[in-house]
């Protein structure tokens, strides 16, 4: 059970880590609903065939768990192979058909595995706590073993592995049930080696030709100097020789110096990162004062940097450049940086060994620990252009453009020291009004009076530049600003005391542009103009990261009506592909529930056996839904806010499952002697659930000031840290499971597959829906939605 649990586990992890490569780690809450959606079926296969089951156990156990191995490498590449393109799912009516396929395909792995641990439930009365346990516990150490396996195995390598286990589970399986002959095992266990062998072309993934990467690649000449993969990201550095590669974002139209010869550097073939050749010759960095992000360096004199989001450099580059006297450059991949540091050392001219100190973090975490003011914090141009225009960013989390993350580095700044911030320009303006009004509002929240006499905003054909100021903009300050601006021909947007005229002069674009909706943001109808925009640009919090969301549904109809002149694009994939899931996932859920209840129904009429009443049923129903979408709610807020504090997705994912299952496992296990003692204990349900309450109300309170204090620490001590908040909410959130089944067994045994079946379905909805939520009214408004549907469990208990 804990090797079949292990393998499903690490084996959606791993989804994450190949989606990532194909498409986007945006795709983590459907990996997370159709495993679950898996599970969910397998409850429904099983209230359908449980005489079976009870006569042919350990072949049927084998079996499937035989058939997750195959088919775990087996529906991966097949769903390669489907031609879904999200890029194209608003106007392409084949492709929501192209991703209910890849759904259906990667569900059946899951299916595989759940029947696995719904047979043993079903078959073996008395000891669902204990079966209980050693499945999460095992699903636990899967989701974080696979983690650690990445370090040394690439994706490919791993889904072979993964592949292995479920014929190993499958030998293990039929030895411990006894099977006629020990022949077999034997074949099973040998057969375990096959995956292995697998030529590694037809498991590797392959890339969206919509990626950055991709594109680059179809240069004449073009190829892959150096390919890495690690948990973090594939890093891959392209070198072009016929067609150099020239990577100077928002470059002035004005500039006469080209960038000297540069690599291109690539996180999961997207957000493109010039490796510049630097001779030590400060003369062939021009080109990196003529761009927008240039500007903060007209206004200090010899400045102490941090940059935020080095990567290969450029950044660190443009402050060498304009004498910085001391350069601190935080990235978070320490691939990256070892390829700057060694790889490519001579290439970078020393870049992170002499001229940098560098720091292996993530940034939020380095400014929150860090005791040292800086004259400028610059927040570096992260993501690909075509991603952030396409809304691929939609449903991800950043903690970088949050109202409190900006008042962490306005608290990091030397009186009269600024923090600069570069975004792509995109049209209509969205990032740049949205990182607007968050700065607007941390500036408010500090207890500035007057906001505007601390912002400065322009644009150039291609980017937009943001300071804000640890103190008011003087009158040199201004002139220094329209000095750059004019010699650059970029534009004005903002700055203390503008006037309309003064905008949008050289780069010229259609009303409303950004002098226009800073004013507004600073101006009395601040609320009236954001709820008026056509995108959703309130600013972003830690309660609500999703920086990149737009979307907002009264815009549809409108955008929708522009289709044939292009106005399609306006909208973000991300979030109509989420939609799309959560309504797939409530259809198939309400069959999955609906069919087995029918036939359960149906049969024990024709049988004429004695079926519990509607009431007891419906309790059953009610039940399962609750702690289903309540255990979801909780698991998938507490993930998307632990991105923050551990540093990276993958590893939130990882360690917040890994908490949550081997301490649900632990609880699971306690709550078979709970269940025990039930009669002793009237109301058992009721006080687990008011125990979560108390717990998730406990983990609200710690969590502000555990994203403020211990973020510096090294992975290891934040891991600790994070698992010791879990798991007292964790022991009691594995508890209702074990202790409701227990109840179905003891009223009508006929009832668990359907009854996994049940939680296993709300469980997909709520994967999706709590993402959806999460999107709209916060991760906290997420986690008091799941408490009140585990006071409904408590009154529904069966």
């Amino acid at each position: 059970m804990a090797l079949i649990s292990a393998a499903a586990l690490a084996y959606e992890i791993l989804l994450m880590r190949l989606f990532s490569i194909i498409l986007w780690h945006h795709f983590a809450y459907m990996i997370i609903s159709l495993a679950l959606l898996g599970y969910g079926a397998s409850g429904a296969v099983l209230t359908l065939a449980q005489r079976a089951v009870q006569q042919r156990f350990a072949p049927l156990f084998s079996a499937a768990a035989a058939a997750f191995g195959v088919s775990a490498i087996v529906c991966f590449s097949l769903a390669q192979r489907v031609p879904f393109n999200p890029l194209e799912i608003l106007w392409d009516p084949r492709q929501p058909a192209y991703l209910l396929a890849v759904y259906l395909l990667l569900l059946l792995p899951f299916l595989c595995a759940g029947a696995c641990v719904c047979m043993a439930l079903s078959c073996f009365r008395g000891m669902v706590p204990r079966i209980y346990s050693f499945d999460i516990l095992g699903a636990g150490a899967g989701s974080l073993g696979v983690v650690a396996l990445l370090f040394v195995l690439s994706p490919a390598d791993a889904l072979k592995l993964i592949g292995a286990l479920g014929w190993v589970a499958a030998a293990v399986a039929w030895l411990e049930c006894g099977g006629p002959r020990r022949w077999p095992a034997g074949l099973l266990m040998a057969l375990a080696g096959l995956p292995l062998l697998l030529p590694q072309a037809w498991v590797a993934p392959t890339m969206s030709p919509y990626k950055e990467l991709s594109q680059i690649l179809r240069i004449p000449e073009a190829r892959l100097v150096v390919e890495q993969s690690s948990p973090l990201g594939l890093v891959s550095v392209v070198e072009s020789p016929r067609i150099p590669l020239r990577h100077a974002p928002g470059l002035s139209l004005n500039a006469t110096t080209e960038p000297p010869p540069q690599l291109g550097v690539f996180i999961d073939g997207e957000g493109l990162n010039a490796l510049t050749r630097f001779d030590g010759r400060q003369g062939s960095l021009v080109h990196l004062d003529q761009i927008s992000s240039a500007l903060p360096y007209h206004l200090l004199r010899h400045p102490r940097v941090l940059v935020l989001g080095a990567g290969a450099g450029a950044d660190v580059l443009q402050a060498h450049y304009h004498d910085a006297r001391q350069i601190d450059a935080v990235e978070l991949n320490p691939q990256v940086v070892d390829l700057v540091a060694r790889r490519f050392a001579d290439y970078a001219g020393g870049l992170y060994s002499g001229i940098a100190r560098v720091h292996v973090a993530e940034a939020r975490g380095f400014v929150a620990a860090s005791a040292e003011r800086y004259d400028l914090i610059q927040v570096a141009l992260l993501d690909s252009f075509s991603a952030s225009s396409a809304g691929l960013y939609a449903l991800s989390e950043n903690y970088l453009y949050t109202v409190e993350a900006l008042q962490d580095d306005l608290r990091h700044l030397q009186p009269g020291g600024l923090l600069a911030i570069t975004r792509w320009v995109t049209l209509p303006p969205r990032d740049a009004l949205k990182l607007f009004a968050a700065a607007v509002v941390a500036l408010e929240q500090s207890g500035v009076a007057d906001p505007g006499s601390r912002l400065a905003l322009v644009r150039s054909w291609k980017t937009s530049t943001l300071l804000v100021k640890n103190g008011a903009f003087d009158g040199a300050d201004i002139a220094a600003i329209k000095a750059f601006c004019v010699a650059r021909s970029f534009d004005l947007a903002f700055y203390p005391g503008m006037r309309p005229e003064e905008a949008n002069r050289y780069n010229v674009v259609e009303p409303p542009d950004l002098f226009d909706g800073a004013a507004a943001l600073l101006g009395p109808g601040r609320e009236e103009f954001l709820q008026g925009y056509k995108f959703h640009i309130a600013p972003a919090t830690d309660d609500k990261p999703h920086f990149f969301h737009f979307f907002k549904w009264r815009s549809l109809p409108e955008l929708w009506s522009l289709k044939g002149q292009g106005g399609l694009p306006l909208l973000e994939w991300g979030y109509p592909v989420l939609v799309a899931t959560l309504v797939q996932a409530a259809i198939a859920s309400l069959l999955l529930i609906g069919l087995p209840l029918a036939w359960v129904t149906w049969v024990g009429a024709r049988q004429n056996n004695r079926m519990p009443l509607a009431g007891p049923r419906g309790r059953i129903l009610v039940y399962f839904l609750a702690i289903g979408f309540g255990f979801m709610f909780i698991e998938i807020a507490f993930i998307q806010k632990f991105v923050l504090f551990l540093s990276h997705p993958l590893y939130a994912v990882a360690v917040v499952l890994f908490a949550f299952l081997l301490f649900a496992g632990i609880g699971s296990r306690v709550s078979g002697r709970l269940a025990e003692g039930a009669r002793a204990m009237r109301y058992p349900v009721a006080a687990v659930a008011g125990a979560i309450c108390l717990s998730a109300a406990l983990c609200l309170v710690l969590l502000s000031w555990l994203f403020q204090h211990p973020m510096g620490l090294p992975d290891a001590a934040r891991i600790l840290i994070s698992a010791a908040l879990i798991a007292p909410l964790a022991f009691f959130m594995g508890m209702p499971f074990p202790l409701g089944l227990a109840k179905v067994e003891a009223t009508d045994a006929r009832l668990i597959p359907w009854a996994w079946g049940i939680n296993g379905c709300a469980s997909v909805t709520g994967a999706v829906l709590a993402t959806l939520l999460a999107i709209h009214i916060g991760f906290t408004a997420v986690v008091v939605a799941a408490l009140v549907l585990y006071g409904v469990a408590a009154a529904a208990r069966p």
